[in-house]
Order: structure tokens, then sequence, then C-alpha cells
């Protein structure tokens, strides 16, 4: 039988395989949030479940979180590993959803049927692309064409704390040839795309305290120090007129785009002012003597996630408060030591503190920067599949987003990582309002399938 056996059986079945995402994406597993700890181990109970349907030996494995699903097939050819994660993002604000996002619903759109719903995109929905083609392959051909291990999370959008030490442990269960990730997107929404750089990620949350208590503003306004004012000058202090970062030392291990690189991202003709212009903002605010492609996927960044203190209830309350706080995170490339930027950051806060203040830090995730060559032939084979699916030529790409996990896999496990994904720009992950185009569903059961057929 051939590939477009498959292929037929997938467009056959698409109704049926976006009824089982439905089901998935009904199971509220945000793993960040303890009260929904239950439904973490429903959506892990789940794919257990659909797995062992397929006659893929599928275990839910306890961890001090939630559950990792893991799986195997036995098979010839190569050994792959499919990632993904059943996690999601908490809901908030809710009242900005225009449904219950734990609803899901099928929804015509003027750009075509999307998919609605929390993990629609991230990662629900990207998972299932991959098991939907197994599913396909095997109802035609009776067995899958490789030895397959699936491995399944439920705490990437909380941090993932539980995978290196479960790598760790099951290290050797664990290695194949290849690593399949797939929790990325298309190019511009339109380009099939194997993601080979991934910025790393840092999170520090800071405490400034002055008084020892909120103080009335007219009694002590002007003698005593502020500890928002003092916050303030500090997180404005991150970066020069030009958009550097100021930190000392930060940009230690930043490599220099090699002219290759820079050729084959010129040539992918990225539209910054659509970019820009469909969230509302015009003028790239990053370092200026950088395209805007860089920003995104070869420079590193400080971001100021949320900053809060004093009194911001509704009304006005004239309060000189106690203590200031603030969120910042980093993107991180190259080489470039997250630890070491920690501790940099860290002493730039302390140095600029005045007396009568104190400072306290919060640490969260510190993960390197990875990037992947694409000399093994599996990654050609793979770009001739995704192009031949889309009809528009596959490119390899950065991505300014953080996966840690494709950094474990090589340093872990020694494996390889592929990572190819379906998501689209407006799919508003992490936000209100989640979708999932059909078509990105659709289209990426069928690449997996191509993909198969291509690596064995």
């Amino acid at each position: 039988m051939s590939l477009d056996a498959v292929l037929s059986r997938i467009d056959s079945d698409l109704p049926e395989a976006m009824d089982r995402l439905l089901d998935l994406l009904r199971i509220p597993s945000i793993s960040t949030d303890p009260a929904f700890k239950q439904d973490c181990d429903r959506a892990a109970d789940w794919l257990v479940a659909d797995l062992n349907g397929l006659g893929v030996k599928t275990e839910k494995r306890t961890t001090p979180g939630h559950p990792m699903v893991v799986g195997h097939l036995d098979g010839d050819g190569p050994h792959l590993l499919f990632y993904g994660h059943y996690d999601v993002q908490p809901v908030d604000p809710l009242e900005l959803w225009d449904r219950d996002p734990f609803d899901p619903q099928i929804e015509q759109t003027v750009k075509g049927q999307v998919i609605r719903g929390r993990g629609s995109s991230d990662d629900k929905g990207q998972l299932m692309t991959f098991i939907e083609a197994c599913r396909a392959w095997k109802a035609v051909h009776g067995s899958l064409p490789c030895k397959l291990t699936f491995f399944l999370e439920g705490e990437e959008e909380s941090g993932s704390p539980s995978l290196v030490p479960f790598m760790e442990e099951n290290a050797e269960e664990l290695k194949s040839d290849i690593a399949l990730i797939c929790d990325t997107g298309l190019f511009e929404s339109k380009t099939p795309a194997i993601v080979t750089m991934l910025r790393g990620l840092l999170g520090e949350e800071i405490t400034i305290t002055g008084p020892d208590m909120d103080l009335h503003s007219g009694m002590y306004g002007g003698v005593a120090i502020n500890p928002i004012r003092v916050m303030s000058r500090i997180l404005a202090s991150l970066h020069d007129d030009e958009g550097r970062i100021t930190i000392p030392a930060f940009y230690d291990g930043v490599p220099e785009l090699s002219d290759e690189l820079e050729a084959q991202w010129q040539g992918l003709a990225f539209d910054h002012n659509t970019f820009l212009g469909d969230v509302g903002l015009s003028r790239p605010a990053g370092e200026q003597d950088r395209t805007p492609l860089e920003m995104i996927w070869s420079r590193p960044t400080c971001e100021i996630n949320g900053i809060w203190g004093g009194y911001t209830g509704d009304g006005f309350k004239t309060v000189l408060p106690s203590k200031a706080q603030a969120k910042v995170s980093f993107r991180l490339v190259g080489d470039q030591d997250p630890l070491a930027i920690r501790e940099n950051f860290r002493k730039m806060v302390r140095d600029m503190l005045p007396e009568d203040c104190e400072v306290s830090f919060g640490g969260h995730g510190a993960s390197k920067a990875s990037m992947t060559e694409t000399e093994n032939p599996a990654f050609d084979a793979a770009r001739k599949a995704l192009s031949d699916e889309w009809q528009v030529p596959a490119a390899y790409v950065g991505c300014g987003g953080s996966i840690p996990i494709a950094g474990f896999f090589q340093n872990i496990l020694g494996t390889t990582p592929m990572l190819v994904g379906f998501g689209k720009d407006d799919d508003a992950i992490h936000s209100p309002n989640e979708k999932y185009d059909v078509e990105s569903f659709h289209k990426g059961i069928r690449s997996w399938a191509r993909i198969l057929e291509a690596l064995t």
C-alpha cells in the first residue's frame, strides 16, 4: 500500500480526529494550579487509553508533580521518539473569552474553520496531529514503519520541574535516533518550518522593601523612601536608549549571525510591519542595529513581565508602599550562561539599592539556548516531506520562544531534536480565545505521515 492510501485515510477520518481532540480539550489540565491536579491526571489517563488503543504499550508514570505518559511500539528501522505536552496555561482573564475555554467548539471565521479552546494549539492539537498520523498509518498498513516511543509531559506550562530528573532516571529507555517535537509553528502562518534555534530562558522575581509598613503619603511623603520609585529607576536602567541591555557581561557568549544564515533569513522576506501591525504596533523596539528577525531569533532580551506595589484597587488611596515587586524574564542565545546572568543581574540591583531598602529575589527557571545542526540526512528528508504537503518550500528557522526539552534531548540523552509545528501567529496561545486552524490540524496530520515515510 502507498502513502496515498494513508493520506486518504487521514482525509476521510478527519471528523473523528477532531472529535477526539475536542474530548481531550474538555479536560482542564492546568498544570500550574494545584486545584487542577486531578484534571491533569485525567488528561494523562485519556492519552494512556488512546495510545493503548493503538497498540502502543503505554503507562502513566508518577513524578513529584504531574505524571509523564510513556509508550513504546516495537518496529523495524530507526527509533523515533515523539514529545508533546498535555498540560495547558491558565485561562485568566476569563471574562475576555467569548466562550467557556474548556467547552471547545468548531467555529467558522473569516479566515476559515478553527478549533476554539484552551490547549487547541498549545499543545494538545499539535500533539494529536502526530498520534492521528500514526492511527491512520496503522489502520492502512497494520503496523508503523519504525520503532516509536511516545513521551508526553504534564508540566511544560509550569516550568517542567519533574522533567530533568525523570529523563536522567530513564535515560536508557528514552534514547532514540531522532526526537520529534511538535510545539512550534509555521513561519508567518504559511510556510512550513523546522526550527533549528531556540532561545534559553531565565526568570527573576524582585521584591524591594523600604518602610516596615505602608505609610500615609502626606505624613511621610518626601522624607521616606518609596520602593516603587526605587524599583522603577532600576527597571528603567536595564536598557539604554538604543535598546541594548546594560547588565554587566550580559552579552558574553552571544554569537554573531553567520553570513550563510543571514542570507537564508533575508530570503524569507519577513514583513515586520505586518507582524507588528497585527498587534497594534509599528516600530521594532529592540537593539536598533539589528534586523527584526535577528531581534526575535538570535538576539537576547530582557523584558519586564509585571510590576506592582501599593494600592491598585478602584478609586484612590494616598499610600506610600512598604514593598514593590516585579517579574523580569530573559531570553538567551548562543553560549550565554543563565546562572552567571542571574548573579550579575542581582548584583546590579543590589548596587543600585539606596539606604533603608532591602531586596530579595526568587528565581524561576534557568535554561540555556539550544541549536540543532542539520547535517543529519533526516532533516532534508523531513523538509522535503513538508514542502510536498504544503506546496511551499519548507524553511529552517529560528524561534524566539524557549523549549528547554530540545536541549535536554541533546545534553541528557544524546538525541538529535527535530522541531516541527503547525501553529499560526494569531492562534492566541496563552491568551483568551486560543484557537487552532482546522487546516493546520488536517495538514499537520498529513505532514507527519509524510515525515514518517521520509524518515523510514
